[in-house]
C-alpha cells in the first residue's frame, strides 16, 4: 500500500496573507511559500503575523525545501523568522531570489541561506516530489506555478495568478503547461481565490500606464506614487511614465530603494540613462521635473509615504500643488491606516489619486472568468480554494462545482486542515494541526498572545494605577506610602479626592490584617472595585507591597 499524501493549508486558507502550504508524502515535505500578514486593528503593537511551524519544527528532519512562487511579502515576508528555526534550501525564480536577498540581508541571515535559482518552466526532483514550474501573470514578474508530482498523483498550486493580455514585462501565463498538465491529469488543484466576488475578467497592468499618462500631464509640480516596495511592474511603469513626460525619478524608503537596485542589477528593470537620481539630487530641478516612488501603499506607519503625510519625512515635504498616486488596494485590515494617510495627505493640500476616485491600481489576481478557465484547462479531479477570506473560498468551490467538479471533491479548508489522498479516496480533518497566529512584536517572535493583548487593550482604553506600599515585615506596619502613580486613568492633580480616597481604602485593608501571599491580590480586588464606584472605569491596578 502506498503511504498518504497529504495537503496541509498553514496561512493562506480563510484569510489574505501569510500563506504557506505544506504537501507531505511519507517521510518527505514541501512547503510552497513563507508569507506574513499585517496585523489586523485589534492587534496592539503587533508589527507583523507569521504562519505557526511547530507542526514543520517536529517534523524538521523531513523537511525538502521552501518552494517560493513569486516575491510578495505575502509569499516571502516569513522567511527571516522561520530559517534561524528550521534552515532548508529555498527554491524561487531569479527575481524572486534576488528579492529575498534583500530581506535576508537585512535581518543578517544571508550568508547561513541556501537559495537555489530556477528558470520558468525548469523541473526540480526533490525526491520523491517531481515539481514543474510554469509561468503565472501576477502584479510582479518572475511568478510561477508549480505541478507537484508524487506518487499518488499531481497536485497543482496555481501561485498569484491572472491571465493578462498585456502584462508588463511581456510574459503571458503559460496556457500550453496547463493544458499538457490536464491532458496528463491532476489530483487536486489548489487555485488563487482573491477575486472570486468579482465577475469577469480583472484589468490588464497596462490599463494602469493611461492613469498613470493623464495624471502625469495634468501634474503642474512633483508627482509622488506609493506602490509595494516589492511591486516592480508598477515601478517600472512609473519610470517608463516619467520618463515619457521629462520627468527624473527618485526612489524614497530603504527596501524600495534596495530592491530597485537589485531589479536594475538583474534587468528586471529598465531605466533611460539618468532617468533616476537620488532624493538629494532632485533639488536641482523644477519641481515639475521631478517623480518620486516610494513605499506606503498600505498606509504602514513608519513608511516614506505616511511620513510624508503626517509632515514626519526628513527629505520631502508635501506642499499644495504635488499629487500624490496611492497606487495600491487595501488588504483587508489594513483600511484604517490607508485612510488616515489619505486625510493626512489631503491635509497638505496636494492632489490626492487612489483606486476609488481613478483607475490608479488594478488587482493581480484573477477574477471569475479566469478562475473559470484555469478550472477548465486543468479539469481536477479534486478542488481545493486557497489564498482568499472564508467567503473566497466558498464562492470559488461553488464555481469549480459549477463547472462539473463533485461537491464531495471540492474542499473548503481554513488553515490547519489536513486533505489525506491514499486508496480510499481524498478525506479531509479540519483543525488536525496547530495553525494559529503567530504574532511577531518587535524582536519578539510569538511571545505576544491573547492574554498579552487583551492587557494592551485594557492599557488603550482605562489605563494603569500602580500603588506602592512598603510595610514592616514584623509589625505590618506601614512605614512608607501609600503613594499612587498613574497612567491613561486621571491626571494625579485633577484628582486629589479620588487618589486620597484611594490611600484611605489600602490604609484600611491592610490595617484590617491582609498579608503575606493574598495581600497583593486582596489589594487589587478592592481598589478595583473602589475606583469602579468612582470612576464607572477599569484601570488596571498593579499593587506593589514590600517588606522590610
Amino acid at each position: 500500500m502506498k503511504p498518504k499524501l497529504k495537503i496541509i493549508p498553514l496561512g493562506g486558507a480563510g484569510e489574505i496573507g501569510k500563506n504557506m502550504t505544506l504537501v507531505e508524502y511519507a517521510d518527505a515535505i514541501l512547503v510552497v511559500d513563507a508569507g506574513l500578514m499585517f496585523p489586523e486593528t485589534d492587534m496592539l503593537g503587533v508589527d507583523i503575523v507569521i504562519p505557526d511551524i511547530a507542526y514543520l519544527l517536529e517534523r524538521r528532519e523531513q523537511v525538502r525545501a521552501i518552494i517560493i512562487t513569486h516575491g510578495h511579502e505575502d509569499h516571502i515576508g516569513a522567511l527571516p523568522y522561520i530559517l534561524p528555526r528550521i534552515n532548508v534550501p529555498i527554491y524561487a525564480t531569479p527575481l524572486t531570489r534576488g528579492l529575498i536577498q534583500v530581506k535576508l540581508k537585512a535581518h543578517k541571515l544571508l550568508k547561513d541561506a541556501t537559495l537555489c535559482t530556477f528558470e520558468m518552466g525548469d523541473t526540480i526532483q526533490l525526491d520523491p516530489f517531481t515539481i514543474e514550474t510554469f509561468h503565472v501573470s501576477h502584479s510582479v514578474p518572475d511568478g510561477v506555478g508549480l505541478a507537484i508530482t508524487t506518487p499518488r498523483g499531481t497536485i497543482v498550486h496555481s501561485g498569484d495568478f491572472k491571465f493578462d493580455p498585456s502584462p508588463v514585462d511581456g510574459q503571458l501565463t503559460d496556457f500550453a503547461k496547463l493544458a499538457a498538465l490536464g491532458g496528463r491529469g491532476v489530483l487536486a488543484l489548489l487555485s488563487d481565490s482573491t477575486n472570486a466576488d468579482s465577475p469577469g475578467h480583472t484589468p490588464s497592468e497596462k490599463t494602469i500606464d493611461e492613469s498613470f499618462a493623464r495624471v502625469f500631464a495634468l501634474a503642474q509640480a512633483r508627482v509622488i506614487v506609493a506602490t509595494f516596495a516589492s511591486n516592480i511592474s508598477r515601478i517600472q511603469q512609473v519610470i517608463d511614465t516619467a520618463a515619457r513626460f521629462n520627468r527624473k525619478v527618485a526612489v524614497v524608503g530603504r527596501s524600495m530603494q534596495d530592491n530597485v537596485k537589485m531589479a536594475m542589477e538583474l534587468g528586471y528593470l529598465r531605466a533611460p540613462e539618468n532617468t533616476l537620481i537620488k532624493m538629494e539630487q532632485a533639488r536641482k530641478y523644477e519641481p515639475k521635473e521631478i517623480a518620486i516612488v516610494c513605499t506606503g501603499g498600505q498606509g504602514e506607519p513608519t513608511s516614506a509615504l505616511a511620513r510624508m503625510a503626517a509632515r514626519d519625512h526628513k527629505q520631502v515635504t508635501l506642499v499644495p500643488g504635488d499629487t500624490v498616486i496611492l497606487s495600491a488596494a487595501p488588504i483587508p485590515g489594513n483600511e484604517e491606516m490607508i485612510n488616515q494617510t489619505l486625510n493626512n495627505l489631503f491635509r497638505t493640500g496636494a492632489d490626492v489619486y487612489y483606486s476609488e476616485f481613478m483607475n490608479v491600481h488594478v488587482s493581480g489576481h484573477a477574477s471569475r472568468e479566469e478562475q473559470k478557465l484555469m478550472i477548465n484547462l486543468l479539469r481536477p479531479q479534486h478542488f481545493i480554494p486557497i489564498h482568499g477570506e472564508y467567503r473566497h473560498l466558498v464562492l470559488h468551490a461553488r464555481l469549480a462545482q459549477s463547472l462539473g467538479i463533485p461537491k464531495e471533491n471540492v474542499f473548503v479548508v481554513e488553515n490547519g486542515a489536513l486533505i489525506e489522498f491514499d486508496d480510499q479516496g481524498a478525506h479531509v480533518e479540519h483543525n488536525a494541526v496547530a495553525a494559529s497566529d503567530v504574532l511577531v512584536d518587535g524582536l519578539g517572535i510569538g511571545d505576544v498572545g491573547t492574554t498579552v493583548l487583551r492587557d494592551r487593550h485594557h492599557l488603550s482604553q482605562d489605563g494603569f494605577l500602580v500603588a506602592l506600599v512598603t510595610l514592616d515585615a514584623h509589625t505590618g506596619e506601614i512605614v512608607f506610602g501609600p503613594e499612587i502613580i498613574t497612567h491613561g486613568f486621571v491626571y494625579t492633580q485633577a484628582a486629589e479626592v479620588l487618589i486620597q480616597g484611594t490611600k484611605q481604602i489600602i490604609i484600611e485593608t491592610l490595617s484590617n490584617g491582609a498579608r503575606g501571599a493574598g495581600q497583593s491580590a486582596k489589594l487589587k480586588d478592592v481598589l478595583s472595585q473602589f475606583l469602579y464606584a468612582q470612576t464607572k472605569r477599569r484601570p488596571m491596578v498593579i499593587p506593589v507591597v514590600t517588606e522590610v
